[in-house]
């Protein structure tokens, strides 16, 4: 009878958790996190992750977790990932920028033009939704000035529709470039984070080919062609490598 009670019993908290929604868990995982038990919020917070269900609020805070536990980058995974859910979100940006001081490699990057440079950081503060608001906005706005100038003629505030429409038409040609260049980039963005401790990569996709060089947990690259169980790999100042795909997790993986 006893066996019976205690199956009958952990069905019925079977039952139980099962009923709870993932913003139920959420918030477990908020207690657990307000109470310093990190390992146990992960573990909530992960559940949620197993069931389909993402956002940027639920992944910042994953990242905090994994960051007070020691594990960097776990951490710049998780915030870079709900970077991705919200640009534009201060507080994300941060906590990247400090998970990023924690890790050990300093790698710099292939040096960009100035716009090219300029146009990347408004990218990646404003959502691709926003911009595409503003184009969109600025197109209707410089047609209709467009025709109401190629209709009416001669009218009173003629010079200064005139000075708007050129305005808008830079407006749109800046926002068409800057949604251009984030579809581009969602398009071929293939970045991933390091998790091992310590990777040697390698010059070609065996393990007894010639070191290359040594990264850290915590750096982000790029992957690019698979072979086997190995991908290619490219740092952020050019270097290429090949290491073994497990060592690192795709953040477009979400």
């Amino acid at each position: 009878m006893t066996g019976v009670r205690t199956l009958l019993l952990l069905l019925f908290l079977g039952s139980f958790a099962v009923a709870q929604t993932p913003e139920d868990v959420f918030e477990v995982g908020n207690e657990h996190y307000r109470a310093a038990r990190f390992r146990e919020a992960i573990g909530a917070y992960e559940s949620i992750l197993k069931q389909g269900y993402v956002s940027a609020p639920l992944y910042f805070n994953l990242g905090n977790a994994y960051y007070r536990v020691g594990d960097i980058a776990r951490a710049i995974l998780s915030y870079e990932r709900a970077r991705i859910l919200d640009p534009g979100d201060p507080d994300i940006a941060f906590n990247l920028r400090l998970a990023n001081l924690r890790a050990p490699d300093r790698i710099d990057a292939v040096p960009e033009l100035f716009l090219v440079r300029w146009f990347r950081s408004i990218s990646e503060a404003v959502p691709p939704s926003t911009v595409s608001v503003v184009l969109l906005a600025c197109w209707v706005l410089l047609w209709t000035i467009l025709s109401v100038l190629n209709i009416a003629g001669r009218i009173p505030y003629e010079r200064p529709l005139r000075i708007l429409s050129v305005v808008t038409a830079v407006m749109v040609l800046v926002s068409g470039t800057l949604y251009g260049l984030q579809m581009y980039d969602n398009a071929s963005r293939n970045d991933a984070i390091i998790l091992e401790s310590v990777v040697t990569a390698k010059a070609s996709p065996d393990e007894q080919s010639v070191d290359t060089f040594v990264i850290h947990a915590g750096l982000k690259v790029e992957l690019g062609e698979v072979v086997g169980d190995w991908v290619r790999i490219t740092l952020a100042d050019g270097k290429v490598g090949w290491i073994r795909s497990d060592a690192c997790e795709r953040i477009e993986g979400i």
